[in-house]
């Protein structure tokens, strides 16, 4: 094999090594295109009142600025099957992470949010319920704005 076929080859090997991360949207699991794009990446879980309080808030920032990607992660990671009841129950409506890992410090409160930039930095950390309005506001604080509610 010639250095240039070895070559394509551990590279293809290395990324399919890598674990991306994989969301629940509607019944299927899909990896997201999230390079440069703001994100907003939001750790609940059912027992949480706080997040399951945040939650509609969360559905109306993502049907309002549809370049935002909302995603959720479930802090428990149950099985997919779970998952989805879960995710069905809480009304979610945006993507939920359901396999892969993200490269975000596992969080010690919920509900917690990271808010990161088009470059891939978090540029936030907020933790505790949030409003749109304090969202907006949050993003509004790094060059983003949301509009009104």
């Amino acid at each position: 094999m010639s250095r240039l076929g070895l070559f394509a080859l551990l590279v293809w090997l290395l990324a399919s090594c890598t674990k991306q991360p994989r969301y629940l949207v509607g019944d299927d699991v899909i990896s997201l295109d999230l390079e440069g794009r703001w994100q907003l990446v939001n750790y609940w879980a059912v027992w949480c009142r706080p997040c399951r309080k945040e939650i509609p808030e969360l559905n109306q920032l993502a049907e309002a600025v549809p370049s935002l990607a909302v995603l959720g992660v479930n802090f428990d990671r149950p099985p997919l099957a779970q998952l989805q009841r879960d995710r069905d129950a809480l009304a979610i409506g945006f993507p939920v992470l359901a396999s892969g890992d993200l490269a975000l410090p596992r969080p010690s409160a919920l509900p917690t949010s990271y808010l990161i930039n088009p470059a891939g930095e978090t540029v936030a950390v907020l933790r505790g319920e949030q409003t749109y309005a304090s969202l907006a506001a949050a993003f509004s604080a790094h060059g983003l704005e949301i509009p009104a509610q």
